[in-house]
């Protein structure tokens, strides 16, 4: 009894210091920013006074203004989750696409290992730089036009390419598709590969074997991308302010803008609302597979 009780006491001990890291880190700044949330404001100072008003304030003229359109909270989330699902779906195909060539076409330990380090080597510069990289490319006199317009294949710059969603998305996408191809890749290096020989004996084709025994064995790694690729892509607004040339709205680029304005009760309270929303999509994504139990 008194081993047990000791076992009990160390494995807490052990646990303490980064559960205490955890709290002060975590815990405590969200914390201070749920209280935040619900204190009120005035053009001078915040006024830690309990008040629901700066939620109301989220919300108002929600669902729909007298006008008939969405108010512009649901038309910034509908805006923010609609870069989220193409980021996720492309990051989705690339991801799985390039960890399961190094997975499965590539032969050595060491080629594996070389090659995995060069998919990281974007990440070796800021995020701002590389961002910032895709303008001379895609700007209205950059490089894709001239070359374009020098080929004959358009008489007048294309003007999306820059500016607008698809340079979000594309900016998205080169950001953040490491993120998928780590824990995917890493699932595919546990399957066991006599599972494919068996595959393959049992008469099925390349694209069989991908779907109903790569894909099924990969999906704890899938979940986990797509878990941090929407988290990522729902909170930011740095790349959707410098890609979108600050036209383009994002839950995040409000939160920034408030802030920016010393609005700190209002931005806290769409910060949490913004997690909540967050919390609701993990969630859900962590329901069709049992992380505990696949880890």
């Amino acid at each position: 009894m008194n081993r047990a009780r000791t076992a009990h006491l160390t494995a807490w001990l052990q646990a303490s210091p980064l559960a205490a890291v955890f709290a002060l880190f975590f815990v405590l700044p969200l914390g201070l920013v749920l209280m935040v949330s619900f204190w009120q404001a005035s053009e001078y100072e915040l006024i830690p006074a309990f008040t629901g008003q700066n939620y109301l304030d989220v919300f108002t003229g929600c669902p729909v203004t007298p006008d008939g359109d969405l108010c512009v909270t649901f038309k910034t989330y509908l805006s923010t989750l609609k870069f989220s699902v193409l980021t996720w779906l492309i990051t989705a195909l690339l991801g799985f696409s390039i960890a399961y060539f190094l997975a499965f076409h590539i032969e050595g330990t060491l080629t594996q290992t070389v090659l995995f380090i060069v998919c990281t080597v974007p990440f070796w510069t800021s995020n701002v730089i590389r961002m910032i990289s895709w303008v001379p490319l895609l700007g209205r006199n950059g490089l894709v036009n001239q070359t374009l317009q020098g080929m004959g294949l358009i008489d007048t710059p294309i003007e999306w390419l820059l500016f607008s969603d698809f340079s979000v998305v594309l900016a998205f996408v080169h950001l953040y598709t490491m993120f998928m191809i780590v824990p995917i890749f890493n699932s595919m290096m546990r399957i066991d590969r006599n599972l494919l020989e068996a595959a393959r004996d049992n008469g099925a084709s390349p694209w069989q074997t991908v779907w109903h025994v790569v894909l099924p064995l990969s999906r704890t790694g899938l979940i986990i991308g797509s878990i941090f690729v929407v988290a990522l892509v729902m909170g930011d607004f740095v790349t959707v302010g410098v890609m979108g040339g600050q036209q383009i709205a994002s839950v995040g680029k409000i939160i920034q803008v408030q802030t920016s304005y010393l609005q700190f009760p209002i931005a806290a309270a769409n910060a949490v609302i913004l997690l909540a929303v967050v919390l609701l999509m993990i969630v859900a994504l962590m329901r069709l597979v049992n992380l505990r139990k696949e880890l």
